[in-house]
């Protein structure tokens, strides 16, 4: 066995998986290799392949010290193959398997199913790269500018996690997943990503930090229920991933809050009080309140579809496999097998919504997206903080699940962002008042120029706390040609 602790950064695939002894593997990925380096150039951050950027890269896996920082081009960043250390003797926690050892192989019965919970979760990873490409040309300072980039190699990584397990575990079928991971383009009208939200745009600085705020919080509850697998190998990937995923939270939920606390300033400065003042407020050069609120309606609202359907089969085949288990399955206190549990589902029900309880197995992804929702609560209540420190009454909220939904139970229905439900007439008239407008979106495009001095940062967003790795305020992070 590979020592797991190690990177062996000599060869072309930084890993800790024993590639120099895995020559079908080690091959696969190096012939792999240079479609993926062509994918980056095309589809990766526009305009700035040659620019220094101070980026971290991992060096370890360890809980302490896994990362160094430095100055790298984005297409010589060490991308690599990384797991989690091996737990000994570690055993299924969930499902029909539970307490036999974890698999170290695929099991034949549940190949297919493992192969699309990897192809699911590789998909993402591109899309948003390809989503992000055009931001850097409207950075609001070069913190921001290397921020978007540390995320995007990141999302890059974990594209080669899935696709080492692809490559390792399912052979030919394997490298044609892994290619085609590369051929689909998000929001192609022939090659779309595989889910809806990894296929809507992303235009602007508030999208992005809307996105990297919502759809990476979905994908810390996805990989965090992946973490729980059976399949070890699978669970040492996500694990580490999460320790990444960390940091796309933290760059969504700080931005947010200096959009905010800008807006709030500016109001604060020009003695404005009322923040449906939309018109003063824009006249600062910052972006409103209810416009930021409209925001958050929209992509939280993306996200809710992103956790699929609420009663679903296929989340209680991959449970009862031992293959996907819940967020946090390891800190709870049940039998993990659910098969005499319930769980309650809200569901509209004669013009309006009741609870029902259902068979816990079958509401897997209820369950998942109520503990996104309770994750993301607690980011939204420190937003509001930023609000009461600055003086307004105005408080940001979470949209009823209910709200402007695609997928699931409430496809069918429109509500407003509290849950009542809508006439067709009703949501018409009332869309523009919770969605981001044409007019909302066109203001936000016309703040997006660059501010690429050192230290400097664009009019509409605060400055953050504290830099990069302690770094000074006016730090090059990203060494811009000229």
């Amino acid at each position: 066995m590979p020592d797991g602790s190690r990177i062996d950064y000599d060869g072309l695939i930084p890993n800790n998986v024993g590639l120099a002894d895995d020559l079908r593997v080690r091959k696969a990925l190096e012939t792999w290799h240079p479609g993926y380096i062509d994918w980056w150039k095309s589809m990766g951050p526009e305009g700035f392949q040659d620019s220094p950027v101070y980026l971290r890269t991992a060096v370890g896996v360890g809980s302490d010290g896994w990362a160094k920082f430095g100055f790298v081009r984005m297409p010589e960043y060490r991308w690599g193959i990384l797991l989690a250390p091996a737990v000994e003797g570690r055993r299924i926690p969930f499902g029909a398997h539970k307490n036999e050892p974890a698999w170290q192989e695929v099991p034949g019965e549940y190949r297919a199913m493992l192969r699309r919970l990897l192809v699911i979760q590789g998909d993402t990873e591109p899309a948003s790269v390809e989503q992000q490409r055009y931001l850097g040309a409207t950075a609001p300072s070069l913190y921001d500018m290397r921020n978007l980039f540390q995320v995007n190699v990141e999302e890059g990584r974990h594209l080669w996690a899935m696709v080492y397990l692809l490559q390792k575990y399912f052979g030919r079928d394997g490298r044609e997943e892994a290619d085609d991971l590369l051929r689909r383009r998000s929001g192609h009208q022939d090659m779309p990503r595989m889910l809806g939200a990894f296929n809507e745009q992303t235009p602007d600085w508030l999208s992005f930090f809307m996105f990297t705020f919502f759809a990476d919080r979905d994908g810390k509850m996805q990989l965090a229920a992946l973490s729980q697998s059976g399949f070890d190998p699978l669970s040492r990937t996500c694990r580490f991933m999460l320790t990444e995923e960390a940091h796309h939270m933290f760059v969504g939920e700080t931005g947010i809050a200096r959009v905010i606390q800008r807006t709030a300033e500016a109001m604060k400065q020009a003695g404005i009080d009322d923040p449906y003042d939309i018109e003063r407020v824009r006249a600062l050069g910052v972006i409103d309140l209810p416009t930021i609120q409209k925001k958050a309606n929209l992509h939280c609202s993306l996200t809710f579809d992103l956790f699929g359907n609420e009663i679903s089969t296929n989340a209680a085949n991959a449970f009862n496999a031992g293959l996907k288990g819940r967020y946090r399955e390891d800190k709870l206190t049940d039998d993990h097998l659910l098969t005499a549990s319930v769980y309650p589902v809200l569901r509209p029900r004669d013009g309006g919504m009741i609870k029902e309880d259902v068979a816990a197995l079958s509401a897997l992804n209820m369950r998942l997206r109520d503990d996104f929702v309770d994750d993301a609560a607690a980011g939204v209540a420190r937003w509001n903080r930023v609000l009461e420190s600055a003086g307004t009454a105005f408080r940001m909220t979470l949209p009823h699940v209910a709200f402007n939904r695609r997928i699931g139970e409430f496809s069918a229905i429109h509500t407003d962002t509290e849950g009542n439900i809508l006439s067709q007439e009703e949501w018409q008239a009332r869309r523009e008042s919770m969605l981001p407008s044409t007019d909302d979106n066109l203001f936000i495009a016309s703040l997006m120029h660059a501010s690429l001095r050192p230290g400097q940062y664009a009019g509409w967003i605060a400055p953050p706390r504290h830099g990069v790795d302690n770094m000074p305020g006016d730090f090059e992070y990203v060494q811009l040609a000229g």
